[in-house]
């Protein structure tokens, strides 16, 4: 009897082992998959892992997916949780823009080199708002405000040196007043960000047009522009350029995955997402969010994210957020 006994829990000790054993080569389709949103909920990041959460269970209904928040830091705290995870085939970590140019606000020991890339997944505009009774009710009305002292106007958004953050300094520097003289409120996600606006302790929001949205349909936050280079048509709003700045900026989303992943679990997840993407739901909330489908995999992505840690990384120099 204690024979069997020890060998019976001899084979529960393997099963164990098998199940929470290295996760590297069977790819995420062999269980469940994880999303790591690197910021607070409500942000954009954060909606995006959310919505692709449901579009992986729409197009694999067998698929266990679960999103978990590690906010902070413009995703870096995230990043550097990542990095702990290597070789982990059952992990995505939703990303963009804003990480690239927070790596080097924060001098991040950890960088992009140290992940896998997936993919590349939306584009999407940023947006300028302010609160429904500001008296500020155009473009021109921030302009003034900003030459006659910047630092009274609070500027809520995303994490320094993030995409809305480059938005602000890019438009004051073409309005003509010093970027480094900006009163840019840093928020770990587009959630604080909207209930600084909606409790008047911000004079302007900068956002993706999806995290403000609705508060804009609601009449909660009045929209002064958007930063597509032509007028867009979900959103009631002149574009920047037509206020008088010749500014566009387009930021973007995609998934990385842990370093040290095997071709087989690269391929399982890069097939898994390029599933979900092709997706009935995905296109929707695409569609419904206002993005842009900028799918991209593989090298074509990796060289994407390459090119674009040089570009932000020339443009937050000049606004002098890195030295």
């Amino acid at each position: 009897m204690r024979l069997r006994t020890l060998a019976a829990l001899a084979a529960l000790s393997v099963t164990a082992l098998t199940a929470c054993g290295n996760t590297s080569g069977g790819g995420a389709a062999a269980g469940a998959l994880k999303i790591m949103a690197p910021a607070n909920v409500g942000g954009g990041w954060d909606q995006t892992s959310r919505t692709a959460e449901q579009a992986f269970k729409s197009a694999d209904p067998s698929l266990k997916v679960e999103v978990y928040n590690v906010p902070g830091a413009g995703g870096t705290i995230g990043l550097a949780q990542l990095a702990g995870e290597k070789g982990n085939g059952k992990l995505l970590m939703t990303m963009g823009l804003v990480m690239v140019g927070a790596i080097e606000q924060n001098k991040s020991k950890v960088t992009l080199a140290d992940t896998t890339p997936i993919a590349k997944l939306t584009e999407e505009y940023e947006i300028v708002v302010v609160p429904a009774e500001s008296k500020l009710k155009t473009l021109a009305d921030l302009v003034a405000a900003w030459k006659a002292n910047p630092k009274t106007v609070s500027i809520a958004g995303g994490s320094a040196g993030g995409t809305d953050h480059i938005l602000a300094g890019l438009m004051a520097k073409a309005a003509g007043v010093d970027p480094k003289q900006l009163n840019y409120v840093a928020n770990s996600g587009g959630g604080e960000a909207l209930n600084l606006l909606l409790g008047n302790k911000a004079t302007i929001g900068v956002s993706g047009i999806g995290e403000f949205a609705e508060q804009v349909k609601a009449g909660k936050l009045r929209a002064l522009a958007v930063s597509s280079p032509e007028r867009l048509p979900n959103v009631d709003a002149p574009t920047i350029k037509e206020g008088g700045l010749d500014v566009t900026v387009a930021n973007w989303r995609g998934f990385v995955a842990p370093g040290g992943l095997d071709d087989a679990a690269k391929k399982s997840l890069t097939d898994l997402v390029t599933k979900m993407h092709d997706s009935q739901a995905w296109k929707d909330a695409v569609a419904k969010n206002g993005w842009i489908d900028s799918f991209q995999t593989g090298d074509a992505f990796a060289t994407y994210l390459s090119e674009e840690q040089t570009r932000v990384k020339a443009i937050i120099a000049e606004m002098g957020l890195v030295s």
